[in-house]
C-alpha cells in the first residue's frame, strides 16, 4: 500500500478527507492579451498567372481583363484594342495579417482567394500586389507561387475533386514595407485583456499580480480586463516584466457549457457540467416506403400481355419497445458521458435529449450551438 494511502486511512477516523486534484495551472501567457499588441489586416487586388487553362474567362470577367490590359501597359505593351482570350490569369483578393513589431522587410504568409469565375489557382503566381491597411496606406508587398490544398481532375464521363482550388497560401510571400508604430517606453500601466472573460479568472490573476509585484500593483476593472502599475524598477524594461508575468501560473476558472454542432452532430461537454437525477424516454416514428416493381407474365397460349406492376410496402416502426431510461446525479464528467452512453442513443438523438434536459432544469450548464 503506497503512504498516501496510508495516510488516508489514518485520516478517515478522524473525520478528514483528502481533496480532489485542484485543476490544472496554465501560464498567464495562454489565456491573456496585453492591450495595444496585436496584428493589423491588410488587403489587396492582384493577378494569378501561369494557371493551365483554369483561369477566369475574360467574357465574363471585364475587370480581369482591365487589370491584365493595366498590367501589360505598364510594361509598355499597349493591348487597348486587342482581344485577349487567355485563361491563364485569374483576379484574386489577397489578405494577410501584419504581426505585431514587424519590421521592414520582415516575411509574411499571405491568403490568396479567386475573384472570378476561375476553376483553380494550383500551379500559378502571385504578380507584385500591394497590400493596404484600413486607412489606405500600403504595409507589404506580395508575389511568389501558389500553394493549393485541394486538387481536381475531370474527363469526359467522370470529374473528382478534394479540398477548395480555388484559394491557396504564398508561404512568406509578403514583405512588409511599413512599421506599425508600438511605443512601450515610458508606460504608467500595462492592461491585460482576457480572451475568455470571467470574473473569477480576472480576480485571480490580480491576486497572483501582486503575489509577485507586490500588494496593490494590479486591479481587476472588470471581467475582461486586468491593469498592471509598471514597478518603478521595470519603467525601462517593459519586455522584461512582461515576460515575467507572462510566466506566472494562474487556475483559470472554466465555465459549465455544453457546445453543439447540428450539421455535423458533434457535441462536447465541458468538465463542470453537472445534471440532476431524471428519468428519459426517446424515440421516434419511423415510416419507410419502398417502391418496387414486379413483372407479370401472361399463362402459354392465353393470348396475354405481359406487364409490369408496382408494389409498394409500407414499413411503421413506432419504437413500442423503448422504455424510461433513469440518469443518476452525475458528480464528475465521468459519470455524465457513462450516463449519456447508458441510453445508446446516436449524437443527433443526444442533441434532443440535451435540449429537453435544459428546458427541464436537470442540466446545470449553457447549451450553445455553433
Amino acid at each position: 500500500m503506497s503512504p498516501l494511502w496510508r495516510l488516508a486511512l489514518l485520516l478517515l477516523p478522524l473525520g478528514l478527507a483528502l481533496a480532489a486534484p485542484a485543476q490544472a495551472q496554465v501560464r498567464l501567457k495562454d489565456v491573456v492579451t496585453i492591450e495595444g499588441v496585436r496584428g493589423n489586416q491588410l488587403l489587396g487586388y492582384g493577378l494569378v498567372i501561369g494557371l493551365q487553362g483554369t483561369g477566369d474567362q475574360l467574357r465574363n470577367t471585364p475587370f480581369t481583363q482591365q487589370s491584365l490590359a493595366a498590367m501589360l501597359e505598364r510594361m509598355g505593351i499597349n493591348v487597348a484594342d486587342a482581344r485577349v482570350q487567355t485563361r491563364n490569369a485569374a483576379a484574386v483578393i489577397v489578405t494577410a495579417t501584419l504581426p505585431p513589431f514587424a519590421r521592414q522587410g520582415t516575411p509574411i504568409d499571405v491568403q490568396v482567394s479567386s475573384l472570378g469565375d476561375s476553376k483553380s489557382l494550383n500551379g500559378g503566381t502571385l504578380v507584385v500586389t500591394p497590400l493596404m491597411g484600413a486607412d489606405g496606406e500600403v504595409y507589404a508587398v506580395a508575389q511568389g507561387p501558389v500553394v493549393v490544398g485541394g486538387f481536381q481532375a475531370a474527363g469526359q464521363a467522370q470529374s473528382i475533386s478534394s479540398g477548395v482550388t480555388t484559394q491557396g497560401r504564398v508561404p512568406g510571400g509578403g514583405l512588409v514595407e511599413r512599421e506599425v508604430p508600438v511605443e512601450l517606453r515610458n508606460l504608467e500601466s500595462v492592461r491585460l485583456a482576457l480572451r475568455a472573460p470571467d470574473f473569477t479568472t480576472a480576480v485571480r490573476i490580480e491576486e497572483a499580480l501582486n503575489s509577485r509585484f507586490g500588494a496593490g500593483s494590479a486591479a481587476a476593472l472588470d471581467l475582461g480586463t486586468v491593469e498592471l502599475r509598471v514597478p518603478p524598477g521595470y519603467r525601462d524594461r517593459l519586455p522584461l516584466l512582461v515576460a515575467q508575468m507572462e510566466a506566472l501560473q494562474i487556475r483559470p476558472e472554466t465555465p459549465a457549457r455544453v457546445v453543439v454542432d447540428e450539421r455535423t452532430g458533434t457535441i462536447v461537454v465541458g468538465a463542470q457540467v453537472r445534471i440532476d437525477p431524471v428519468a428519459i424516454t426517446h424515440g421516434n416514428l419511423v415510416i419507410r416506403v419502398t417502391e418496387s416493381s414486379v413483372v407479370s407474365q401472361p399463362g402459354p397460349f392465353s393470348n396475354g400481355e405481359t406487364v409490369v406492376v408496382p408494389r409498394t410496402q409500407v414499413e411503421v416502426d413506432d419504437q413500442r419497445g423503448r422504455r424510461l431510461a433513469t440518469l443518476p446525479r452525475a458528480t464528475t464528467l465521468k459519470d455524465l458521458v457513462d450516463g449519456l452512453n447508458a441510453l445508446g442513443l446516436a449524437p443527433r438523438d443526444l442533441i434532443s435529449v440535451l435540449m429537453a434536459l435544459k428546458a427541464s432544469g436537470a442540466l446545470h450548464a449553457e447549451l450553445q450551438f455553433i
